[in-house]
């Protein structure tokens, strides 16, 4: 989960005739970025004309504490690792898929929020449109595809979460098969 901190987390790409290099952005344990230098303000400009709130990573309430939320599973996962107790093992587990339904559930609320509650005065309005982006996966927003996937950092939190779980699985089943002494 280390990766984490050194790699994004997420990505939402957008691609449309008027971008064949597409645009997109990162997000980050603590930030947001382009994925090229000038993507995020492009981003901005373009959620502008249809009504979205500008995305500033700094007002941004999760990013604050992400790190500390990731740091803290990574603590406790060492420290059940190293202590070789099961329910420590099943506690850590448990955990940790929690905090990463609540993640995504908050990250689908988030971009709800930006996709639903437009500015109505803004320059481009279709009435009953909305242009949240897909929370995995594609979908067409006008003219644009917008894709939302794992970036590095995700796949390893997904990966480590995965693990944890097998692991947790595996030691459940060994402990049922071992006669207790």
């Amino acid at each position: 989960m280390i990766l984490a901190y050194v790699f994004p987390i997420w990505r939402i790409s957008l691609k449309a005739p008027q971008y064949p290099e597409g645009l997109g952005m990162y997000i980050w344990v603590n930030n947001i970025t382009g994925q090229k230098q000038h993507d995020l303000g492009k981003i901005n400009n373009l959620n502008h004309y249809i009504g979205m709130k500008t995305i500033h990573p700094e007002s941004i309430k999760e990013l604050q504490v992400m790190p500390y939320i990731i740091a803290t599973l990574i603590a406790l996962g060492l420290l059940a690792a190293a202590a070789g107790k099961r329910w420590m093992l099943y506690t850590w587990t448990v955990l940790f898929i929690l905090t990463a339904l609540v993640g995504l559930i908050d990250f689908y609320l988030w971009e709800y929020d930006y996709g639903h509650n437009l500015d109505p005065r803004a320059a481009i309005s279709i009435p009953g449109m909305s242009y949240q982006p897909p929370l995995i996966g594609s979908k067409k927003l006008l003219n644009f595809t917008a894709i939302s996937m794992p970036s590095i950092g995700g796949w390893a939190v997904f990966a480590s979460l995965f693990t944890g779980i097998l692991v947790s699985i595996g030691e459940w089943r060994h402990a049922r098969r071992t006669p207790q002494q």
